[in-house]
């Protein structure tokens, strides 16, 4: 009678290639042991029977799950989809899997996915961010986990990084606008609860304007989630508080997308009327109308690296170092430009 996938046993296997079972486990977890005739024509066999191996069982066999987690704020964000793409790249390549959680910017939430990747055997994690809950990363000291946090530079604990300096990415935008003339500015953020890559971009673009002697208003900064119709409100919001205004430094491309959809309503004309910068460089911000100046972080890069250190804390490898600086550039595309004249 012929078996079906699922009761494929290593013995079948073992039995069909006329090896040893012991042979067999060689063969796929220590490949090196055996001669590269007797591994073709046990991975013949195995693809023939369609046998997969029980991952449970080789993790206890090499005291290895083989497999890496990973938590970001949501998987709405294309920025975050494109890294780990990257990221998931980089661990096929050296036998590793991926496991991926969201934690909705909530530090409750993510020190719970903390612990169920935890509970899976997994080997390290990548943490998005820095604003996490020190109890969840004292665990990770504690069990010796290799972690590393990606996005931001300052890790608490002496931790690693991939990432970069969020204050001083923002203040490519905010040098960029004072270049133009821009002098009434306001600030579409993302919620800073919990975030702290959107307070670091507050910061960043307040100080650099106070350095400058240009002051924000009272009102001239508002928070809202990263979403179109809250962008949008949050547009509106700003120009109420100040109908003067001629250019909004935006914490993330979705809300200049937002701003630039209720600017268009309003009739006003980008950058004629009002100038309007972003940050990620998401693909939609080239093509639209006009196209959007914005920060372009590498984020494939960011996640390669982040992933290919995580490799080797895995492996044991000494001196590594505690931040991987990611390239951050402006890209001065037709939403900025020289503020109207009365």
């Amino acid at each position: 009678m012929k078996k079906v996938a699922g009761t494929i046993t290593i013995a079948h296997v073992a039995s069909a290639a006329k090896v040893s079972t012991a042979t067999v486990s060689r063969a796929l977890n220590n490949p090196e042991s055996v001669s590269a005739e007797l591994k073709e024509k046990i991975s013949s066999v195995i693809k023939k029977l369609g046998y997969i191996p029980n991952a449970g069982a080789r993790a206890l066999m090499l005291k290895r799950s083989g497999t890496i987690g990973a938590i970001v704020p949501t998987l709405d964000n294309a920025i975050f989809a494109q890294g780990l793409a990257e990221f998931q790249r980089q661990l096929n390549q050296s036998g590793h899997q991926l496991l991926v959680a969201s934690s909705n910017y909530d530090p409750d939430i993510e020190e719970k996915q903390i612990n169920n990747l935890l509970t899976r055997g997994v080997e390290g994690i990548a943490l998005y961010g820095i604003s996490q809950e020190r109890a969840a990363l004292k665990l990770l000291k504690t069990r010796n986990l290799p972690y590393i946090h990606v996005g931001s530079l300052s890790p608490p604990y002496n931790g690693y990084a991939s990432g970069f300096d969020n204050r001083e990415a923002i203040k490519l935008a905010v040098r960029h606008l004072l270049s133009l003339g821009h002098k009434q500015f306001g600030i579409l953020a993302g919620i800073t609860t919990h975030n702290d890559r959107a307070s670091d971009r507050i910061e960043g673009a307040l100080e650099l304007l106070a350095e400058k002697k240009v002051p924000v208003k009272s009102g001239m900064v508002v928070e809202c989630p990263y979403d179109l119709l809250e962008a949008r409100l949050g547009f509106k919001k700003l120009l109420l508080n100040n109908p003067k205004i001629t250019a909004i430094i935006c914490g993330q491309d979705v809300l200049a997308l937002g701003a630039f959809l209720e600017a268009q309503k309003q009739g006003l004309q980008i950058p004629r009327d009002i100038s309007i910068v972003g940050f990620d460089d998401l693909e939609i911000s080239q093509h639209l109308t006009p196209s959007l100046t914005t920060i372009r972080i590498d984020a494939v890069g960011m996640w390669a690296q982040a992933a290919n250190h995580l490799i080797s804390q895995i492996n044991g490898v000494k001196h590594l170092p505690r931040k991987i600086q990611t390239n951050v550039n402006l890209v001065i595309r037709e939403s900025s430009g020289t503020p109207p004249k009365n």
